[in-house]
This record gives structure tokens, sequence and C-alpha cells, in this order.
């Protein structure tokens, strides 16, 4: 197996979440069916923001939350039962008011392989009404401080 540094990362420095393939995210193809993909892409999403030091209860607590408005998913190979996955993410856009924008990379942990490439927009919303609404301060200098530079 790879280090997770020697691998082909879009970006440097991703913030990384492990996926072990079992039975339930297995499809009548015997591959990682679709929706099992974009659920970790929803847990790799949230497992970084909790690192970055941000919780579901803060975002109860200010009514606010990073609602997804865009998906665009690239799948590249198959995952398969075993496979163990590194799940990589990175805030690549952030304009400290209402959008941010994440991009994703799936790596297979045992050949180094890319099975999956991802970009997901948001946008901050009230959690009460569901509408847009500026992000807080919190979300705004979290969140921007992660964004890579462009390279």
């Amino acid at each position: 197996m790879q280090a997770a540094t020697n691998l082909s990362w879009l970006h440097p420095s991703p913030f990384i979440s492990q996926w072990q393939i079992a039975q339930e995210h297995i499809d009548h193809y015997r591959h990682v069916n679709n929706v099992a993909y974009v659920s970790q892409l929803e847990k790799t999403a949230w497992a970084h923001s909790n690192a970055l030091g941000l919780s579901i209860e803060q975002y109860q607590n200010l009514d606010r939350g990073m609602a997804i408005t865009r998906h665009e998913i690239d799948y590249l190979a198959a995952a398969v039962l075993d496979d163990t996955l590194l799940c990589a993410t990175w805030i690549v856009q952030c304009d400290h008011r209402l959008k941010l924008t994440r991009q994703f990379q799936f790596i297979r942990h045992s050949d180094g392989l890319t099975l999956l490439k991802a970009r997901t927009e948001f946008v901050c919303i009230a959690l009460s009404t569901g509408k847009p609404k500026r992000m807080p301060d919190i979300f705004a200098t979290v969140y921007g401080q992660a964004q890579i530079s462009p390279e």
C-alpha cells in the first residue's frame, strides 16, 4: 500500500478520510453504487468541517448551514468489496458571503488509482427557512482560511 503523501493528489495538503467498502455499498453490478459515493462526499465534507472546528451544533445554534446546490462527479473507475479508498477534499473557493466550493478526489489505497473526482457547490442558508443567508463570521473565517491557493 502507498502512503497517502506519495499519491497523485489534485492539490497539495488534502484533508483525507478513509472509506472501507462494505457489502452495503455494493450494487447489482458488483461495484460501489453511485449513491454510496454521493453519501461519502457528504461524510468527507462533514469530517473536514469538523476537523476545522465547525460542528452541526454550531450550525444549529447559528441557524446557518451550507446546503449543496450542485454536484459534478466524474466516475473514473469502479471500487469493489473490501477496497479501501482515501477520500480527499479541498475548499477551492469561498466568497466569505454566501458560496463555497469543494473539490474531491477518491483514490484506491492499494494501487493509487483515482476512482472519482468531484466538485460540489454550496450556498449558506438559514436552517429555519432554507433561504440563502450571509455566512456568519465564523464560517467566513474558518472556511476562508481553509481555502487553498489557486495554482
